[in-house]
């Protein structure tokens, strides 16, 4: 590692230590000054007029420059344990740093990772549920996970018992690639049992740890992992999960980070139902009953090769229907284009508009905006 390198790393981890500073206020801090070490250098004047810098805040960032010499030490043995381990350190502004995860409100500025991210990884839907699942979680979790391995998108989820772990190890066996987000430093595997699958995933995929190596798997560490698990993927599954599970707390983020929710219907007398079937009933979930129901929700972010193995709707339409579903295609388009290049008004295409959605053949965004599905 380059000295410039060890040095912009010990001046980010000096700011992170300060309580009270994250990512938007070193984000704040990195527009008025050009790198950390400037931060950490600069006068309390000039510290106190950066957005979100306080007067308490600038004096700790002051403060803070008599921990750099304990902080640089300490760094110097992580390197080396990361290095042993075959671990990596990334952050926020490296290339390797994943770009869905950098469009988060709260992104982690450093992550650590076993294994290697590959392009496939720019298509990633994260699959969660309950450590407690029934069988039919478990045939679900086992169906959904192999069949989007087969279309080669990676799956990534939380390395926990149940629907987690079933979710890694369908991914694994039908040859794709996954990515397991922990809640604890990259040498504590947990739980223990899950040591054999840590490697295989490290083998086919990465391993994501926020935390330390060291790091024990806390309770308060696991919020922070579900908002990475959700905020590197483009959407997430949700199999299986009480009201209170943290599969829940995974959507509440991707509903945060908007995006896209899936939920796998259950039996309403199930507790292990009553997430999934809420997030339905909220509107906050698309019920899915195939891998299918999630690539057409998902195709215009997906590969265009995914897309076209995806069936289309079969449907005879109306003169006016074809008119408007041969103006439409996989640009989104406002209503009042379409009308004027159907030559329709804006009432009659409105009202075909509606039956072509009922159809199955094109999906209204927000905006009185339509796109081919």
């Amino acid at each position: 590692m380059s000295k410039f390198r060890f040095e912009t790393l010990a001046h980010l981890k000096l700011l992170l230590n300060i309580d009270g500073i994250g990512p938007q206020k070193i984000f704040s801090l990195l527009n008025r000054f050009k790198d950390f070490e400037s931060v950490v250098n600069a006068r309390y004047e000039n510290l106190i007029r950066t957005e979100g810098i306080s007067s308490v805040l600038g004096s700790k960032i002051l403060a803070s420059k008599k921990e750099l010499i304990s902080i640089k030490e300490k760094l110097e043995k992580e390197l080396n344990f990361l290095e042993n381990l075959g671990g990596e350190l990334i952050t926020y502004w490296d290339d390797t740093y994943p770009d869905l995860l950098k469009k988060i409100y709260f992104p982690p500025l450093i992550i650590y990772t076993l294994g290697k991210f590959s392009e496939e990884d720019k298509f990633t839907v994260g699959i969660v549920g309950t450590r407690q699942p029934t069988s039919y979680g478990k045939m679900m979790a086992e169906k959904f996970s192999r069949e989007l391995a087969e279309k080669k998108i990676t799956v990534a989820s939380g390395l926990a018992r149940g629907i987690d772990s079933i979710a890694h190890t369908s991914t694994i066996k039908a040859g794709g690639r996954t990515i397991a987000v922990i809640g604890s430093g990259l040498d504590v595997i947990y739980p223990p049992e899950n040591k054999k699958l840590f490697q295989q995933i490290s083998e086919n995929g990465v391993i994501i740890s926020e935390f330390e190596p060291g790091t024990k798997p806390d309770a308060q560490n696991f919020p922070r992992r579900n908002r990475i698990i959700s905020g590197i993927s483009l959407g997430t599954l949700v199999i299986e999960t009480k009201i209170n599970g943290g599969a829940m707390q995974t959507a509440a983020y991707a509903l945060d980070q908007n995006r896209e929710i899936f939920s796998v219907p259950g039996n309403i007398t199930s507790h292990q139902s009553e997430g999934p079937n809420r997030l339905i009933q909220r509107g906050e979930a698309k019920l899915v009953n195939n891998v299918d129901d999630i690539l057409i929700e998902l195709k215009i972010k997906l590969k265009p090769e995914i897309g076209k193995n995806i069936p289309k709707p079969s449907a005879e339409l109306n003169l006016f229907e074809e008119k408007i579903y041969n103006v439409l295609s996989d640009e989104p388009k406002q209503i009042d284009d379409i009308a004027s290049n159907a030559s329709l008004s804006t009432s009659d295409c409105l009202v075909n508009l509606l039956t072509l959605e009922f159809k199955g053949m094109i999906r209204q965004l927000p905006g009185k905006m339509f796109i081919r599905i």
